[in-house]
C-alpha cells in the first residue's frame, strides 16, 4: 500500500497515527468483545469515549468552563440554520459578515428564522480580502453577528479577531480549528465541522458560552435545541459513534504533537513554502487573495493557461500528489494543508510545482 500525499478540502486527510490505531481496534474496542461502532451509546465503553473526547478537546482549544461542548451530528450548514433558531428572536435581525462561499451559505441557511442582515461583504471584488472593520454597518438590536473564520473555497482568513463590542459573536471555525492558539472566549459560539481538523465527516463540534443558552430562542423541538442537547450529553437519539471516537483519537493525537502552538508553527512553514512556490513562478501560478488576508489552510491557485490544468492534475496524481482540482465555485486548483498534512507533502506539491512550471512553462 503507497498513501498519496491528499490535499482535499474535506473529507480531508486524516493523521496516519490516528488510522492505525483505529485499524487496529476496529474488530474490537479493548476489552469490550466488539467493535466501537457495536457498542451501545448509553453503554459504560462509549461513555468513557465520550467523556475522554470532550476532555481532551477541552484541553486542546482551552475551552473555559462557563462554555458548553456539544457534539452535534451533521456538519457546520446544520449548525448554520440551528444558531437563529436557538439564539434569535422571529424576526429579530442577525448581522452577518459575508467573505466567501461559506458566508454566503450562512446567511441562506439563516435567511427563514432572522431578518438577515448583512453588515459587510467583500463579494463585490470576488472575495478576495475582508472588508475593513470600520466599514461594518450593523443592525440594531441584532442577536450576533457571524463571521467565516476560514473561506475553504475562496481562501480567505481572519487573521484577528473582529471586535464587535457586546453582540455575541459566531464563527464557522469548520477549516480552521486547532490550527492555531485561540481565544475562545472572544465569541459567543464557535462551530466547525469534523472533516477538516478534527476528524471524519458527519459529526460537528459546537461551543456556546452557557449564558447563551438561556435565551429563548425560537419554538422548536427538542432535538434541534442545543439545551437540550446538553442536557441529554449530545445524546438525545444515536449519536455518529465511530466519527465521535476518530475525533476523540485525532484530538488527542494532536495534544500528543505539542497542541495548538506547536500546529500554529507547522501551519506557518507549510503555508509559506506553497505560497513561495506560486509568488516566486513569475505569474505562471497565482494566487487572487490580499496577502494580509490569506488562508494557512486552504490555498486556491491557477495556471496561466487553463489547458495546463488537466495536464497539472494528471501529472501531480502520477507523483503521489492528489486532490488538488478547485471548487467548482472558482475553478483552478486548490490545495488544503490542514494540521494533518506533514510538511514533506507540502515540501513535494511546491518541488512538483516548479518542475512542472519548468517543464511546461
Amino acid at each position: 500500500m503507497s498513501r498519496a500525499y491528499n490535499f482535499s478540502a474535506g473529507p480531508a486527510t486524516l493523521p496516519e497515527p490516528v488510522l492505525r490505531q483505529a485499524q487496529s481496534e476496529m474488530l474490537e474496542w479493548r476489552d469490550a468483545g466488539a467493535s466501537i461502532v457495536e457498542i451501545s451509546h448509553r453503554g459504560p465503553e462509549f461513555l468513557e469515549v465520550a467523556t475522554s473526547a470532550e476532555r481532551a478537546l477541552r484541553a486542546l482549544l482551552s475551552i473555559p468552563d462557563d462554555y458548553a461542548v456539544l457534539f452535534t451530528q451533521g456538519g457546520a450548514t446544520t449548525q448554520q440554520a440551528l444558531i437563529p433558531l436557538n439564539f434569535a428572536q422571529p424576526g429579530q435581525p442577525a448581522d452577518y459578515v459575508v467573505t466567501g462561499h461559506w458566508g454566503k451559505t450562512a446567511l441562506k441557511q439563516a435567511g427563514p428564522y432572522v431578518a438577515t442582515h448583512v453588515a459587510a461583504s467583500s463579494e463585490a471584488d470576488g472575495y478576495r480580502n475582508i472588508p475593513a472593520r470600520s466599514t461594518w454597518q450593523f443592525a440594531a438590536d441584532a442577536a450576533y453577528v457571524h463571521i467565516t473564520a476560514n473561506e475553504t473555497i475562496h481562501g480567505v482568513e481572519f487573521r484577528e479577531i473582529p471586535d464587535v463590542g457586546d453582540v455575541p459573536l459566531v464563527a464557522d471555525f469548520s477549516s480552521s480549528i486547532a490550527s492555531e492558539p485561540l481565544d475562545i472566549g472572544k465569541f459567543g459560539v464557535i462551530y466547525a465541522g469534523a472533516q477538516k481538523n478534527l476528524g471524519p465527516v458527519g459529526i460537528s463540534v459546537t461551543i456556546v458560552r452557557r449564558d447563551l443558552l438561556e435565551r429563548a430562542g425560537q419554538p422548536r423541538a427538542d432535538i434541534f435545541d442545543y439545551r437540550s442537547q446538553l442536557k441529554g450529553e449530545s445524546m438525545l437519539n444515536t449519536p455518529p459513534t465511530w466519527n465521535w471516537y476518530m475525533l476523540g483519537l485525532t484530538v488527542q493525537w494532536m495534544l500528543d504533537e505539542g497542541g495548538v502552538a506547536e500546529f500554529a508553527q507547522r501551519n506557518a512553514r507549510k503555508s509559506a513554502l506553497l505560497y513561495s512556490a506560486i509568488d516566486e513562478s513569475g505569474g505562471f501560478y497565482r494566487n487572487e487573495v490580499d496577502p494580509a488576508v490569506r488562508s494557512r489552510m486552504n490555498v486556491p491557485f491557477f495556471l496561466k493557461d487553463e489547458a495546463l490544468d488537466k495536464p497539472f492534475l494528471s501529472e501531480a496524481k502520477d507523483a503521489g500528489l492528489i486532490a488538488l482540482k478547485g471548487h467548482r465555485v472558482i475553478g483552478g486548483m486548490r490545495a488544503s494543508i490542514y494540521n494533518a498534512m506533514p510538511e514533506a507533502g507540502v515540501q513535494a506539491l511546491a518541488d512538483f510545482m516548479r518542475d512542472f512550471m519548468r517543464r511546461h512553462g
